[in-house]
């Protein structure tokens, strides 16, 4: 939590705050230990947790009858054991669309980074190797965004974020799969979030089309067609979950060279990610970029996640 807003807090005289913060002995701990948890949540009416904390039934019980209220700093809830606190009454609060507009960035920051191998020129600048790569019409080339097909699985506030922030990249088409088949309506609740996109809405209006084809296509063999993933030329870009993306088949695919690139925010294990990852080969420098679960952290987003939790969510169960 921003020590500016805990300190309004306390000072308000209307809670006592038990906040942890980390110990000169353990500078770099992103969280509190259990034993600390379980040693101050006894009579607790409240608590204001991250994903790296696991309330479970064990500390809902030591924090008691005067528990009513879980709020987590995310989007995700999976460490929240929802029915133990159903069980007991206790609300659980979370922070959807906080984080849609911070996310969107970086996955774009991501693909443009991929797509025009910026992490090749790095690492020759940073190896001192400039001078040995004399310019050519070719070097460094990567494709444009521009009349590119761009794939989204799943259209939630994240993806529509991003799909706003791509109008001016101009791209051929938007090709998205949900759980069930819906095609594309800016009436329809589901695409709230670019109905409510200015530069999108104003695009709409004024030229009374869309800027670029929105294509619902649920059969995911069809949909990597329509990505190129049969060209072998594309790019894969995760900032979801690391679960969702088999780490095995992706290191095969990038071996023989059957996807072009991935930029991730996520990954299957972390944050326990060894510098032996298979990801992190150095045969894969220039291919695969990897970022330690970051695309939350905006000032903005990461004070806005502290505020609405506090205030019991926009959302809660």
């Amino acid at each position: 939590m921003p020590e500016t807003l805990s300190k309004q807090a306390e000072a308000s005289g209307l809670v006592e705050l038990r906040v942890w913060r980390a110990s000169p002995q353990e500078p770099h701990a992103r969280s509190a230990s259990r034993e600390w948890l379980m040693e101050h949540v006894p009579g607790a009416s409240a608590i204001m947790c991250i994903p790296a904390t696991k309330v479970d039934e064990e500390l809902m019980d030591a924090a008691g009858p005067s528990l009513k209220v879980v709020s987590t700093m995310s989007v995700g809830f999976e460490h929240i054991d929802r029915a133990a606190a159903k069980k007991r009454g206790i609300r659980v609060g979370y922070t959807p669309d906080v984080l849609s507009n911070a996310v969107a960035d970086l996955s774009l920051v991501l693909a443009l980074n991929m797509m025009r191998n910026t992490m090749e020129g790095y690492h020759v600048v940073k190896n001192g190797m400039w001078s040995k790569c004399p310019w050519t019409p070719v070097s460094f080339c990567g494709p444009a965004l521009e009349g590119k097909s761009v794939g989204f699985l799943g259209l939630g506030s994240i993806s529509q974020a991003l799909v706003g922030k791509l109008l001016p990249f101009k791209p051929k088409e938007i090709v998205y799969k949900v759980s069930q088949p819906r095609e594309f309506d800016l009436k329809d609740p589901h695409f709230r979030f670019l109905a409510n996109n200015d530069l999108f809405q104003a695009y709409t209006q004024c030229y009374h089309r869309l800027p670029f084809p929105m294509v619902n296509e649920h059969d995911i063999t069809a949909f990597a067609q329509r990505c190129d993933v049969i060209l072998t030329t594309a790019y894969l870009i995760n900032v979801g979950r690391g679960g969702l993306v088999d780490t095995d088949a992706l290191v095969q695919a990038l071996h023989a060279k059957e996807i072009a690139g991935a930029g991730l925010d996520v990954l299957e294990g972390e944050p326990h990610i060894a510098a032996e990852h298979p990801l992190l080969a150095p045969e894969l420098v220039n291919n695969v970029m990897i970022l330690p679960h970051i695309a939350s952290a905006t000032q903005e987003a990461r004070e806005e996640y502290t505020c609405r939790p506090r205030s019991s969510s926009r959302r809660s169960f």
